[in-house]
């Protein structure tokens, strides 16, 4: 059931409690809402409305920590494509199909949060497919490169640590989706609701003013619980988790250029594709080693006399 629709019964619900206690008033004999009996009403719906407030703060917490999991994960995981896309880069030309495994595992991984994403860096005609096959090709060619040197060995092994922090990032992303907010908790505050704009309905004199405020409240407790069901669902409704993350790690796994980078040896930095800023640091040109020096002319000291001058002189004579 969706929101909207969830939010839709909350409405109902609550007019017909309104209505109910209108009609109630004009049914019941005028002993039976004295004031002690509205004090006592005013005290107990006091009461409830508190425990609804208290209800409502539960539920709020609820769902927007299910959407900041969410939003935590997405970006975690663009991190690690982007970082282990760069490993293999490093490693060598030999990754270009554990490359190419990876790019297809994101397009589906957008795909699936967002079907209106269209296939681009070259997989217009990619085949959909679940990531438990991109996540296990992309391991299993990791797994047969054969490196020849040390530097290959340690970026295998950094390789091979990254595909798993992926899968199991998206493995517990998987697991959480679905409601984190209890059916019941909403049963209840729904109830406690209807009964507090029931009592303003008892309470209040049949007025055109009077119905027009609770019918405000109405919404606006509807609309209270259209926003926390929508919350709680990250890749649906109205307030959605943003995959800007993901669409910057497509983006740099698409970049002109990233063929060139894997021709070079294995090991080697590529710093302009890490840091652009790191570029200007290291392509300054090297001044040579030995520098021109030249002598100063030796100055005279304002405070000699002329008589330390010519001693000075004749002691310097062999």
């Amino acid at each position: 059931m969706g929101s909207l629709a969830v939010s839709g019964i909350v409405f109902a619900c609550i007019f017909a409690a309104m209505i109910l206690g209108m009609t109630l008033r004009a049914i019941l004999p005028e002993r039976h809402l004295c004031t002690d009996t509205k004090d006592l009403i005013k005290l107990g719906m006091g009461v409830i409305g508190t425990l609804t407030a208290l209800v409502l703060g539960l539920l709020i917490a609820s769902a927007k920590g299910s959407t900041d999991t969410e939003r935590d994960g997405l970006a975690r995981i663009a991190g690690d494509i982007i970082f282990l896309d760069r490993t293999l880069v490093e490693y060598g030309p030999e990754t270009k199909d554990a490359r190419e495994t990876l790019r297809a595992f994101l397009l589906d991984m957008l795909q699936t949060i967002r079907p209106a994403e269209k296939p681009e860096l070259g997989h217009a005609d990619a085949k959909s497919s679940t990531d438990v096959r991109y996540e296990g090709e992309l391991y299993r060619k990791i797994l047969e490169l054969v490196p020849e040197r040390d530097s290959q060995r340690t970026l295998k092994a950094q390789a091979l640590r990254t595909a798993t922090d992926i899968a199991q990032t998206d493995w517990l992303l998987f697991a959480k989706r679905g409601s984190s907010i209890p059916t019941p908790f909403l049963v209840v505050m729904v109830s406690w609701l209807v009964l507090i704009v029931g009592s303003f309905s008892l309470l209040a004199p049949p007025r055109s003013i009077v119905f027009i405020t609770l019918l405000m409240c109405n919404l606006a407790a509807s609309s209270a619980i259209y926003l926390i069901d929508d919350l709680d669902r990250p890749f649906e409704g109205m307030i959605q988790v943003s995959i800007a993350p993901l669409r910057s790690a497509r983006t740099q796994l698409g970049r002109a250029g990233s063929e060139s980078e894997a021709q070079q040896p294995a090991g080697s930095l590529s710093i302009d594709s890490r840091h652009p800023g790191y570029a200007n640091r290291f392509s300054a040109p090297q001044q040579s080693a030995t520098r021109p020096t030249t002598e100063r002319p030796l100055q005279r000291c304002p405070h000699t006399t002329r008589g330390d001058r010519a001693r000075v002189q004749k002691g310097s004579q062999p």
